[in-house]
């Protein structure tokens, strides 16, 4: 999700969730503690220079119980980061304290932000050898044999 869908969304709702991958939500006294703007240059192994540049929120869950954070104050953060640290309308990763800090990307299903995960790759897998990943066959059932495979006499045993 970029920055500008977020803000699109906040405009509309009357409270923020967020929405773990296994299903629960972030306790609902979270505070968005950092909106940043994060750059990062490297090198890939097959030698090429990249940069990547992402939004970055940081929600903790703080034992402040008696205060939310509503859209229109996480909008007024979101404004003022963009206008103090000159961030564009990129791609949002959030990070969340679990086991150890977790990055996710974000989607949202017309209710809660849903904070889904994220994948490592390999950026140059034509100059590391790595083949692509093949399509799996598909089979048409139609094509099977007609002769029963769980008798003691069929084919599949």
């Amino acid at each position: 999700m970029k920055l500008s869908e977020i803000k699109s969304k906040l405009e509309a709702l009357k409270t923020i969730s967020f929405k773990l991958p296994n299903g629960t939500l972030v306790p609902n006294h979270f505070h968005v503690t950092e909106v940043g703007k994060i750059t990062k240059d490297f090198i890939d192994c097959g030698g090429t220079v990249r940069h990547e540049e992402v939004v970055n929120f940081q929600l903790w869950n703080a034992n402040d119980y008696d205060h939310r954070l509503h859209p229109e104050k996480l909008l007024n953060i979101i404004e003022l980061s963009q206008k103090t640290l000159n961030i564009d309308d990129l791609e949002i990763e959030v990070e969340y304290q679990g086991d150890t800090i977790g990055k996710y990307s974000l989607d949202f299903d017309g209710k809660n932000f849903l904070l889904t995960t994220k994948q490592t790759d390999c950026l140059a897998k034509d100059n590391c050898g790595v083949p692509e990943k093949q399509p799996k066959p598909k089979l048409q059932l139609a094509n099977l044999s007609d002769e029963p495979c769980c008798s003691p006499d069929g084919n599949c045993c």
